[in-house]
């Protein structure tokens, strides 16, 4: 994984946007935005074939604590097009991990944004209005802080 934090935008097809700080791989993904509510598991979600072709948002704060392990995963690889955490673990404390979450995304090629506030991101606006296609990319400057043009109304 590069050692330089890269900022990072997830944008819904509303034109709500929110910075973050990259994690995994550089580029571009866009999907319908989904969320999940488990505390534990977060390996059997990346590589679930139902969430394929899914931008995949975790409301449980602290994602990648434990690490990826071989065992754990449903299918031989991730299966989502993004990820979108509150929080990634850059060091796992088990001992069964193989790697660090972050190294394992940018592998495998999967975008991934950290720093999004997940529970009102899902409370307000997905869970309402249903999903959105929105687009996660990093970049390689810096973005001007976002202007919010209205208050959380039930949507995103």
């Amino acid at each position: 994984m590069s050692a330089v934090r890269l900022p990072a935008r997830l944008a819904l097809e509303d034109g709500w946007t929110a910075l973050g700080m990259a994690v995994g791989a550089a580029g571009t993904a866009t999907g319908e935005c989904v969320f999940n509510t488990c505390l534990s598991g977060y390996e059997e979600v990346l590589t679930d074939p139902s969430y394929t072709g899914q931008l995949v948002v975790m409301t449980y704060p602290l994602i990648g604590n434990y690490g990826i392990t071989i065992e754990d995963g449903e299918s031989d690889g991730p299966q989502v097009a993004g990820f979108v955490m509150r929080e990634c673990v850059q060091e796992p404390s088990s001992w069964r991990a193989v790697e660090t979450l972050p190294v394992h995304l940018e592998r495998n090629g999967v975008v991934a944004i950290e720093g999004i506030d997940t529970r009102a991101l899902c409370g307000n606006g997905v869970r309402c209005e249903g999903s959105s296609r929105p687009s996660c990319w990093r970049s390689s400057r810096r973005w001007p802080e976002r202007r919010r043009s209205r208050r959380w109304r039930g949507r995103i």
